[in-house]
């Protein structure tokens, strides 16, 4: 038996459309992309102390003191590559031109 709503229309089905038969569309299970892993970044410590970071084979970042002791001891205990693209800032790929074309950004 059909549920209806005040005005004597079928209650809508609270669940997605397709839920049920596996349809989906292009946010269902499975279909997501995920983003590449970072790559090509390099760190050299100097006898001072500095960390240079470098992403394929240019200076990226500098690091000094304090900041440069916590970046080794982050890149010693998780992923090399993922560390230093966070370090550097340079970890959101993808989007970057699109939102600066954008006329909101101009």
């Amino acid at each position: 038996m059909a549920v209806l709503t005040r005005s004597g229309r079928p209650a809508r089905d609270s669940r997605r459309r397709g839920a049920e038969t596996g349809c989906g569309g292009p946010h269902s299970a499975g279909t997501m992309r995920s983003m590449p892993k970072p790559q090509g970044f390099r760190y050299e410590q100097r006898a001072d102390g500095t960390v240079v970071l470098t992403h394929r084979e240019r200076a990226a970042s500098t690091l000094r003191g304090g900041r440069a002791a916590r970046f080794l001891a982050e890149v010693e205990s998780g992923d090399p590559q993922l560390v230093m693209a966070r370090w550097t800032g340079a970890y959101k790929f993808g989007n970057e031109r699109t939102a600066r074309n954008h006329p909101r950004n101009r």
